[in-house]
């Protein structure tokens, strides 16, 4: 027996797990459903996610969520997403139209700012805290209680070493990718260059 991960395309962050006895599973029960709105109504992340959760879904039924202005493409479980077609009409105030799309044609996104930041360390707590802008204890809470994922994988560890190349995903907070380590401080502090995912 052996395994793969899949949830949709190829760098999703939460996927299927496909376990097969014999021959490669091809097709994982993910689909791909295009929502488009009006480009002046600027939804984000959380009023899809807080609009699908409002149907009555669970959580681990829905895979990733990738916006552009006047369009979003959500990552479902096959086996609700006639459901959700047939009950979303509204996200927040906006009106929106649903079907199910072309994964090939993927969102890009709103862009994104690059900013530098001192941290006193390249720990997963001062990195996440700096961005953020929460105190090292409810930055604690948060990685604890599971709401960062380092690598598109979960990380509860607050004193993971962090470096150039990672990708941290906050929950409620955004994407971010370290793009670069720029030197130290004249106290010894550690200056880095981060994107932020509009």
């Amino acid at each position: 027996m052996t395994y793969r991960f899949f949830g949709g395309y190829q760098d999703s962050e939460r996927k299927v797990l496909g376990l097969y006895f014999y021959e490669e599973i091809e097709d994982f029960p993910v689909t791909a459903l295009e929502i488009t709105f009006r480009k002046a109504d600027k939804l984000c992340h959380r009023d899809f996610l807080g609009a699908l959760m409002s149907l009555g879904i669970e959580r681990d039924t829905v895979g990733d969520i990738l916006i552009e202005d006047g369009r979003c493409i959500v990552f479902v479980k096959t086996e609700i997403s006639s459901y959700i077609t047939s009950q979303l009409f509204k996200i927040g105030n906006a009106g929106v139209k649903i079907k199910e799309a072309d994964s090939q044609s993927l969102p890009q996104g709103r862009g994104f700012d690059e900013e530098s930041y001192v941290v006193a360390s390249l720990r997963l707590d001062a990195v996440v805290a700096a961005v953020t802008g929460l105190s090292r204890e409810k930055t604690k809470q948060l990685i604890s209680s599971g709401n960062v994922t380092l690598n598109f994988l979960p990380c509860d560890n607050v004193s993971k070493g962090i470096d150039s190349g990672d990708t941290l995903s906050i929950r409620g907070k955004g994407k971010y990718k370290i793009n670069g380590v720029l030197g130290e401080t004249k106290k010894h502090r550690t200056r880095l260059s981060i994107i932020h995912y509009r």
